[in-house]
């Protein structure tokens, strides 16, 4: 009775679980057709969907950082900012110590104020040396006159000599007084040549008087107080030690987030060191790195779509394709790739792509740099 039962069992059993022959040949059609419809919407979805638009994770916010760096070297007597602290362009982040730039500028004061009065002083005595030359001019007349009344006088002498010496034969005139008449022809002559040198003198120091007026003029000529050259340097280093003194102040250049704060109260930082970042929020956008296979019709101008792992998909940033980088990732890489070897195995490289994010949606879900996104490009926009 067991055997029986049991082999009865077996026969239910076995005939149950095999498909009658008439409905397997209906199920392998329906299984080969619900192949052929997958893959017939695979291949819509690829050809007509998915080949609209290229997507990928590998993308990551980034922005164009602003360094703080001091033109000037001091020490550090107050910081008004800390790490992520958001800041406006032109607000105070940190003041240097100032009193070597407040003497700077003393010196450099001083020392304009001295010009000016050398200046002045130059001015003057220009006018002084003009005034000796019209001197030394009025002295040749003077020399002109004497020269005149010395001529004349040779000229009388020389007449009363002749007169004398034509009646010395005759007796009519002592060889005494004949001799009186030489001795003052004598005198006049001298007289004559020395007011001839008189005037040759004055001449020369006319001269000499107005070459030293126009070298003390040409030093001015043509300049006023406001253009004169030493002035102009004395005033750029004034000015010089003014801005230094400005640059003891240190304001934000860009308005963003403190990141990389460097520096303490009571540090000394030198000129151009950097002393913290500040990061536009505003004006970020994102690198994505996209296959090479991917960018075959990938062109500026085209829109894009992306989400943020740190706000979820719930939010979607809209942006452009503004540019692509110069080369790939590994073409700038510290150690790039070489290619050529003989154990060569291709990889497929990532080139960034610059997306810029709409400044609006920035302001509502604000973004950090570095954070990851996942960016997709729409092929079919061609504006």
């Amino acid at each position: 009775m067991s055997d029986d039962t049991t082999a009865s069992a077996d026969s239910q059993s076995g005939s149950s679980s095999v498909v009658d022959k008439s409905k397997r040949k209906s199920l392998l059609l329906g299984l080969g057709g619900a192949v052929l419809v997958i893959g017939g919407l695979w291949f819509i979805y690829e050809e007509f969907i998915a080949s609209g638009s290229v997507s990928t994770e590998n993308a990551y916010v980034a922005g164009e950082n602003a360094q703080v760096t001091p033109l000037t070297s001091g020490r550090v007597v107050e910081v008004l900012v800390t790490d992520t602290q958001p800041v406006r362009k032109g607000q105070l982040l940190f003041r240097l110590e100032d009193a070597d730039q407040k003497i700077a500028l003393q010196q450099a004061e001083a020392n304009l104020a001295q010009v000016q009065r050398r200046y002045g002083q130059s001015l003057a005595s220009n006018a002084a040396l003009g005034a000796a030359a019209s001197a030394n001019e009025a002295q040749i007349n003077t020399a002109r006159a004497a020269l005149a009344s010395a001529q004349a006088s040779l000229t009388r002498a020389q007449e009363d000599y002749r007169r004398r010496a034509a009646l010395s034969g005759s007796g009519a005139v002592s060889s005494e007084e004949l001799t009186t008449a030489r001795q003052a022809l004598d005198s006049a002559r001298a007289a004559y040549q020395e007011a001839q040198a008189g005037v040759a003198q004055a001449q020369e120091n006319a001269r000499s008087a107005r070459r030293q007026e126009e070298a003390a003029v040409a030093l001015t000529k043509g300049t006023n107080e406001q253009t004169a050259p030493e002035i102009l340097e004395a005033q750029a280093q004034v000015d010089k030690a003014r801005l230094d003194l400005e640059r003891t102040v240190v304001r934000a250049p860009i308005s963003g987030v403190i990141a990389k704060r460097a520096i303490q109260v009571g540090q000394r930082i030198q000129s151009g060191q950097a002393a913290m970042t500040v990061v536009p929020v505003d004006q970020l956008y994102v690198d994505a790195n996209f296959k090479e296979d991917q960018l075959g019709k990938v062109r500026s101008g085209q829109k894009a779509r992306l989400t943020s792992d740190f706000y979820g998909g719930d939010v979607v940033y809209h942006g452009k394709v503004v540019g692509f980088a110069g080369g790939t990732g590994a073409a700038f890489s510290l150690i790039p790739a070489q290619n050529a070897t003989g154990n060569w195995i291709k990889v497929v490289q990532r080139l960034p792509v610059r997306i810029q994010l709409d400044p609006k949606e920035l302001k509502e879900h604000p973004l950090r740099i570095g954070l990851s996104m996942e960016a997709e490009i729409d092929l079919t926009d061609n504006d």
